[in-house]
């Protein structure tokens, strides 16, 4: 099944990544060029905000969000800008925050990453209410897609180097078992970037390098698919007022000027319509005081 693409912002980002749905606008970021993003499809209006290092992804908490950025978690508000709140790992470890999600009993879930790609020093990480963060699972170079099945019993994360989607037991306090392969990608020259859960339990997993992404059913079989004019597809998220239009972040980051001037619209937001709605965005649940 092929489904038609729409470029809504022909933003260029470099790294195009983290896209959430929160208050009826599209936020996203870009890594590399150190910005944070904000689309309005209902007017169309585009705005962007400069972050002072680079920023990985937004979780709304109050009338703002949690920001990951290199030096560790920041508060974020687009009429303040950004607060330090914690660093989370040693600077010579020369890692950064990637991508992240919030389940729905506001727990904060986000994985580290070296960021130049080489080491296997990320990790997997917990934020509860109480401020505390708990390393979940460890020795992962490229740490990617956290998400939560509609029932919270199932976690999925992803080791993109690895090309594999793992899959755990998530039980009610928070605690990962279990873990086992859910998806092994064998497509040539494709990784497996950010996912995200639809209403039904499927999960839709971006592409970088692969055009597009795929739609996993529960057990893990390939069901669909969308291809979009972008090599490199970094994150798939649900949007609109019934979250039924599909956003996808992509990337220009490392594409030859060749492959570009033949995707020009690399780097850009997609939108998709599909049938099958997507999950709420969930905020951050944070007792410690502004």
């Amino acid at each position: 099944m092929t489904i038609a693409s729409t470029c809504v912002w022909d933003v260029k980002a470099t790294l195009g990544e983290g896209p959430i749905w929160h208050r009826d606008a599209l936020w996203f970021v870009d890594i590399k060029g150190r910005q944070v993003h904000r689309f309005d499809p209902a007017y169309g209006e585009q705005l962007s905000f400069s972050a002072p290092d680079q920023v990985t992804f937004l979780a709304p908490l109050g009338g703002g969000f949690i920001a990951g950025l290199k030096s560790g978690l920041h508060r974020f508000h687009p009429a303040l800008g950004f607060t330090p709140m914690m660093t989370i790992e040693p600077a010579d470890l020369d890692n950064r925050p990637n991508d992240a999600t919030v389940d729905a009993e506001g727990r904060l879930w986000f994985g580290t990453m070296h960021d130049g790609e080489e080491a296997p020093s990320g990790a997997l990480y917990r934020l509860t209410a109480d401020g505390a963060v708990t390393r979940m699972d460890r020795d992962i170079c490229i740490t990617n897609g956290p998400c939560v099945s509609p029932d919270g019993k199932t976690f999925y994360h992803t080791d993109t180097l690895e090309k594999t989607i793992w899959a755990y037991d998530l039980d009610a306090d928070g605690m990962l078992s279990n873990k086992r392969v859910f998806v092994k990608i064998g497509i040539e020259g494709a990784w497996p970037d950010g996912s995200v859960v639809d209403s039904e339990g499927y999960v839709w997993t971006a592409l970088w390098g692969g055009f597009g992404a795929v739609r996993f059913s529960p057990d893990g079989e390939a069901v669909a698919r969308i291809e979009l004019p972008a090599p490199n597809v970094t994150k798939p998220c649900f949007g609109g007022p019934d979250l039924k239009t599909l956003y996808f972040t992509t990337a220009r980051k490392g594409l030859s000027d060749e492959i570009l001037a033949a995707y020009p619209l690399a780097g850009g937001l997609f939108a998709v319509p599909v049938d099958v709605a997507g999950q709420p965005q969930y905020e951050v649940r944070l007792d410690l005081p502004e």
